[in-house]
């Protein structure tokens, strides 16, 4: 019997960080902005902080998250609510920019039964997408194909959001 493998062991990390409680990555990254390249933090503000997803649904994958633990949107402040929205529209801006998808998914995840893989710190996902990005590695075998680092990324989005003024809030 033939068998194919596709070797990804960048998802080691993430299946090892499973297993353990490290505290709330999020918090940490706000307490270290000298970590923030390491972090992969491309904004932050005093309120909010936008952050690569170091293990993306597709490439560009974003999440945005209050400078607060709480867990859900009955917790925000009318403040907090509206520069998390401003955040989600200035991060579609230079992705649409940087790599220039099709679309986006945009959404969140309240309660590990609801996907949430990490329930006690809201995060708002921005997801872009691409016609045709369901392939037959995702179909096939469960994969996703990512196209680029996250460092490149990164700093593509850091230039873009330099060159366009971004996050303008």
């Amino acid at each position: 019997m033939e068998r194919n493998i596709l070797w990804a062991p960048w998802r080691i990390p993430y299946i090892r960080s499973l297993e353990k409680d490290d505290g709330c990555f999020l918090c940490h990254n706000f307490a270290h902005p000298e970590e923030d390249e390491a972090n992969l933090v491309l904004w932050r503000t005093g309120r909010s902080l936008v952050v690569l997803n170091r293990f993306p649904y597709n490439n560009g994958h974003l999440l945005i998250a209050p400078a607060r633990h709480i867990a859900d949107l009955t917790e925000t402040s009318p403040q907090e609510m509206l520069e998390l929205l401003q955040l989600v529209r200035e991060a579609q801006r230079a992705l649409s920019i940087a790599v220039n998808p099709h679309g986006f998914n945009v959404g969140m995840n309240f309660g590990r039964c609801a996907g949430a893989g990490l329930p006690g710190h809201l995060h708002i996902h921005i997801v872009p997408r691409w016609n045709g990005d369901t392939n037959f590695m995702s179909v096939c075998s469960d994969t996703k194909v990512v196209s680029q680092s996250l460092a490149d990324l990164l700093a593509e989005l850091r230039k873009v959001g330099a060159e366009h003024g971004l996050p303008a809030l």
